[in-house]
């Protein structure tokens, strides 16, 4: 569909503008709450952009927040176009980073994708703490988690195999009861899966789906990276990852911590 064609979606005016003459297409590949679309038109740069309601829980002004932030460290990453609330939506546009996610790569081998995972992962986890505004420690993970438990938005029907038929209460009582006694802090990316790793040919291109990242242990990157590897590239690549990322001995324990966790979010 085309962008002057889609009635559905009130755009903002000044986006109105910017996109006029761009193909829609729905990007349904990855699990976020935002309606995501790719535009694209002849002899123009590809675009994104995120649609969601606006309200406490919504997360692009977050993403708009560390895309910003991450842009400022060097990192790749799309580059915020515009940024509105219009309509009771938020809306952001944004680039389209080069080449394609490492879900469809196509021909990238899963011993190159696991090499470039483990290598974008751990410059990420190499920058300053210091220097992160974004503090995702337990203390705050957890009163996050609640709020959205309180709030009636964990849907327990996309719960992990291990709690498939558990009430989300429930679940959340684990969360309590399992707490990690220690953090080893790092800058992360907080969703860190494979369709989140962009790969330009087999080189990292950049990092996508940023809303949540922040200073939180390693094992929360670690854990959802290991998770993504056993779910699309098999269970025999989860050690060689994280051989590559330079964790071989990494807390199990830890790992499920963080996958639970992941459930509120």
């Amino acid at each position: 569909m085309t962008a002057h064609a889609s009635p559905e979606l009130d755009l903002p005016p000044a986006i109105r503008a910017m996109i006029a003459g761009y193909a829609w297409d729905r990007d349904t590949l990855g699990h976020s709450d935002a309606g995501v679309f790719r535009l694209e038109a002849t002899d123009r740069p590809r675009l994104f952009l995120k649609v969601e309601e606006s309200g406490g829980h919504a997360e692009l002004p977050a993403e708009v927040e560390r895309l910003r932030w991450l842009a400022g460290q060097g990192v790749a990453c799309p580059e915020v176009l515009a940024f509105e609330t219009h309509a009771g939506r938020d809306w952001l546009l944004m680039s389209a980073m080069p080449g394609r996610d490492l879900v469809s790569a196509g021909p990238l081998s899963a011993e190159k994708a696991i090499a470039v995972m483990a290598g974008a992962l751990r410059n990420l986890h190499a920058l300053d703490i210091r220097s992160c505004p974004f503090d995702h420690r337990l203390e705050h993970r957890i009163a996050d988690a609640r709020a959205h438990l309180e709030a009636g938005l964990v849907d327990e029907e996309d719960f992990d195999d291990e709690r498939m038929g558990r009430t989300a209460d429930d679940v959340f009582g684990d969360v309590i009861a399992l707490r990690p006694s220690s953090e080893d802090l790092v800058v992360t990316h907080g969703d860190a899966c494979l369709p989140n790793f962009m790969v330009d040919g087999d080189r990292f291109s950049g990092f996508i789906d940023c809303g949540r990242l922040g200073v939180a242990d390693r094992c929360q990157d670690l854990a959802l990276a290991c998770w993504s590897i056993h779910h699309n590239l098999g269970p025999q690549w989860v050690d060689p990852f994280l051989a590559h990322y330079g964790a071989p001995d990494i807390d199990s324990g830890k790992l499920a911590y963080y996958r639970l966790l992941d459930e509120f979010f």
